[in-house]
């Protein structure tokens, strides 16, 4: 038994470590989703943001839009020319596509320094590319409604997903080179 501890050391590490960090990471989240409620941002601030931000950038395209706060659930209306076309909520603000990028990159750190600037650039970049996103199925579904299904579960998860996973291949590779080099 304490051959194969000692032979997956690594990668018992990695798990352990990336499981901690993303749980400390997700009840650190749910404790702050649950003190926002009496916040001035509804739902919580990040959606709000999102919300608004999504509004901002739909009418510089020279959308009439407005995000209204919908009280019946914890989520904001996308109104576009008068017609409602989506509802953003917490899911849609990326914080849980951040949290597990941030676990898969502190579990395979590689120095608190370059662990901290990677981790702060991968999240805004995910965080930017979770507002377009939310631009862009928008506009996805007010041009081509048919196609609502395919663009919310299909491209539009692939994209971010995808992304954050070519985020942790970089990651990776760029890890694995130092260790390589240092074992020369």
């Amino acid at each position: 038994m304490r051959a194969l501890l000692t032979k997956y050391k690594l990668v018992i590490r990695f798990i352990l470590t990336f499981v901690l960090v993303y749980a400390v990471l997700s009840i650190g989240y749910k404790f702050y989703l649950d003190f926002s409620e009496d916040s001035k941002y509804y739902p919580d601030y990040m959606t709000h943001l999102v919300g608004k931000q999504t509004e901002s950038v739909l009418t510089g395209f020279g959308y009439r839009t407005s995000v209204v706060p919908m009280i019946e659930e914890p989520s904001l209306l996308v109104i576009v020319n008068q017609k409602i076309l989506a509802r953003i909520i917490e899911g849609c603000n990326g914080m849980s596509v951040i949290i597990l990028f941030i676990a898969f990159v502190v579990a395979f750190s590689d120095g608190y320094k370059k662990t901290f600037l990677f981790v702060l650039a991968g999240s805004i970049l995910i965080y930017a590319v979770n507002l377009i996103r939310v631009v862009l199925l928008t506009v996805g579904l007010y041009h081509y409604p048919w196609h609502s299904e395919l663009m919310h579960e299909v491209i539009f998860p692939l994209a971010i997903y995808g992304m954050v996973f070519l985020l942790w291949m970089y990651w990776v590779n760029h890890f694995s080179k130092k260790v390589k080099s240092s074992n020369v």
